[in-house]
């Protein structure tokens, strides 16, 4: 674990972290966001039922998450802007009854890609929220967070 932070000068100031002198590498990243629907949404939602006037759900939220990763850079303050050589969203209900969004991204660059897949994870799990309103507000995005990442200084996996 890093013994200071790194986007903070030595006089308190708020800095941008200088990248110049790292070696471009192949990193990837995979966040995931949890939506807490009620039964009678889900339903609709694996009845292929719910049509809105904003489109169908998840396929929406898929290319609102990839649209929103790869504007990162212009969201967060200080993130670097980089480029994406893939981004991949996957939605699905799981056993316990959880909408899962996972976003992978990845590149080949002088820093991090996790930012980029946090943000896609995020703003898909915005959208399932969004276009579900209409039918309930009982909505909870409950946690979005990283799963893994390779490249760059060490890698990560969470168990």
């Amino acid at each position: 674990m890093a013994d200071k932070f790194t986007h903070i000068t030595a006089a308190g100031n708020p800095a941008m972290v200088d990248v110049g002198e790292k070696p471009a590498t192949r990193r990837t990243a995979r966040a995931r966001s949890i939506v807490m629907l009620n039964e009678a949404v889900l339903q609709l939602l694996e009845q292929d039922e719910i049509q809105t006037q904003k489109g169908p759900v998840f396929q929406t939220a898929i290319i609102a998450g990839v649209m929103a990763a790869k504007k990162t850079g212009e969201l967060i303050p200080l993130c670097h802007p980089i480029g994406l050589d893939n981004c991949q969203i996957d939605i699905h209900i799981n056993e316990a009854r959880e909408v899962v969004i996972d976003c992978i991204a990845s590149v080949t660059a002088k820093t991090g890609i996790e930012m980029e897949a946090m943000v896609g994870a995020s703003l898909a799990a915005l959208t399932v929220y969004d276009m579900c309103k209409a039918f309930s507000h009982d909505i909870v995005i409950r946690e979005t967070k990283l799963m893994e990442k390779t490249g760059g200084k060490r890698d990560f996996r969470r168990t």
